[in-house]
């Protein structure tokens, strides 16, 4: 079955002021699914790998031939990433705020405290040199923050992306600019916690 553009769970100027509607409509309709056609434009000619769910493609990608390695990497990657952006975000008022539960608990033990954990983030995103993303993993038995380049997904490196910020320059140089520190401390206020803390949950089953 090809891989399709999923819808956003929200539309494109709920994110607002935060996110711009126009940024969210060239962000989703033309990046993302530039991603998704590139990916099936690389897998028309393998079915074995058709077959595959992206998580797979992107578990096993030493696995997949080196004449669409990289192709795979980037464009699946790219994929994967923004439709976990989608999901972990959601209109300031709903989004925002701090996480509870067991999410927070796991935070704090690993972070020390919530402030502490954004930092990190921060760090993370506001370090990553050109174009990438600032994450949080479960890694198989604690949590991890780091970045990577380009489109590349922790699934490469066997850990779970729990909540990734995209700071590629598309996702917000329309409102920001330059200004990728501001974007970061904005974007807080957009996160859905109870769909992180579900990603959690679900890591740490090992579902």
């Amino acid at each position: 079955m090809p891989h399709t553009l999923p819808d956003l769970p929200y539309p494109h100027d709920a994110l607002e002021p935060i996110i711009d509607k126009m940024t969210m409509e060239i962000h989703h309709g033309r990046h993302h699914k530039a991603y998704v056609d590139n990916l099936n434009k690389a897998l028309e000619n393998h079915a074995d790998l058709q077959a595959k769910s992206l998580e797979e493609l992107l578990r096993g990608i030493k696995n997949v031939p080196e004449a669409i390695r990289t192709a795979v990497q980037n464009n699946g990657g790219g994929h994967h990433n923004h439709t976990l952006f989608w999901e972990i975000m959601a209109p300031p008022g709903t989004g925002g705020g701090e996480p509870v539960g067991e999410l927070k608990t796991a935070i704090d033990n690993a972070f020390s405290s919530f402030t502490e954990f954004k930092n990190k983030v921060k760090a993370a995103a506001v370090g990553r040199f050109g174009s990438g993303w600032a994450w949080l993993v479960w890694d198989g038995t604690a949590l991890q923050i780091y970045s990577t380049a380009n489109q590349d997904s922790p699934l490469m490196q066997g850990h779970i992306p729990l909540l990734g910020i995209d700071v590629w320059e598309h996702a917000y140089y329309l409102k920001y600019q330059n200004r990728r520190p501001d974007y970061v401390d904005a974007w807080w206020s957009v996160v859905n916690w109870k769909k992180v803390g579900e990603n959690l949950t679900k890591a740490r089953s090992g579902k």
